[in-house]
Order: C-alpha cells, then structure tokens, then sequence
C-alpha cells in the first residue's frame, strides 16, 4: 500500500502519481530529482532574480508591461499553496489610472535547479498578458519555456518530496563551495 501523496499532484492521472508515490515511500524521489537535475541555478539574489526575469520579458514578451518589483518571497510557499504572484495594483495619480505590476517567487525556488525557475517566472510572465488560467495563457506559457507541463509536473514532485520530510535537493553554496 502507498503512502497518499500530498496534494500537489492532485488531477493527475495515477500513470503519472504512482511511481512517484512509490518513490516517495521508499526514500528515493530526491535521488531520482537530483538525477534528472543535478545542477542549481545562480539567481540568489532579489536583484539578480530582476535581471532574470526581465531578460526573459524582453526575449519573449517585449510588449508586455514592466513589473515595477521582482523579488523572492518567504511567505508564499505557506499561503495558499503558491509558487509566485503576479500582482496589479491600480492607483490614481492626478486624475489618470496608472497600474503597477509586481512578481514574487516563492524563496524556495532560491535554491532549485534553473529549469524550475524558469517555468515559474514563465507562469508570472504570463499573467503580465493573461490573467486567467487558460489555453490562451498556457500557450503563453510554453511560448517562453517549451517543456513548460513537464517542468510545472517535476516541480509539484519536488513539492512532494519536501512535503514528504525530504530535504533540500540543490542548497545554497558558499564562494568556499560549502553549502
């Protein structure tokens, strides 16, 4: 019998949940993550991860509109299940609208391997053009990154392994390269 996996992977097909589930519960999911993605990305930083995110706007959504903020946020893995928010907030400043958009990316993804930060801030780029979740917005999405379902998947697995007591697959390193 299986452990029930948390709820990351619910509306998945069992194909798809039970060898992750079997992984789960023999200890080996983290192995079979660090196999695939043996590499963390370098974007450590709240500034750092703005360059980033805006070289991808400016790649792939040239006219979308510039985020005024872009930073890590160590409240979002708790709230509501989040990965990262796009936000709009709308003011009025001498009688015109002006809208300021913001992106925050849960702290976890600090430490991830870089195809999981990039399909997280494709997923928030995507919110700068389409707001709901809808096949207009996941072509979007796969417009910036191609693998795009397979990389949203691999991140809600990582999700089961930290829910599942796992640790940390990718830590941060120090310049010594101690972690």
């Amino acid at each position: 019998m299986t452990t029930p996996l948390p709820a990351y992977l619910t509306g998945y097909p069992p194909t798809l949940t039970e060898p992750v589930a079997r992984l789960l519960e023999q200890g080996r999911l983290g192995e079979a993550l660090l196999r695939k993605y043996p590499q963390a990305h370098e974007v450590r930083t709240d500034r750092a991860l703005y360059e980033y995110v805006q070289g991808l706007r400016g790649e792939h959504l040239r006219n979308a509109p510039q985020p005024s903020r872009i930073a890590f946020d160590g409240k979002l893995q708790s709230v509501g299940r989040a990965l990262g928010t796009h936000t709009r907030i709308a003011r009025v400043q001498g009688g015109k609208l002006r809208t300021k958009h913001e992106i925050h990316i849960a702290a976890v993804f600090r430490e991830a391997p870089p195809e999981f930060l990039r399909m997280i801030v494709a997923h928030e780029l995507a919110h700068l053009k389409e707001s709901a979740h809808d096949k207009a917005f996941y072509q979007l999405c796969r417009h910036i990154e191609p693998d795009y379902h397979q990389l949203e998947f691999d991140v809600r697995v990582y999700l089961c392994h930290l829910a599942g007591g796992g640790e940390v697959l990718w830590p941060a390193r120090r310049a010594d390269g101690s972690v």
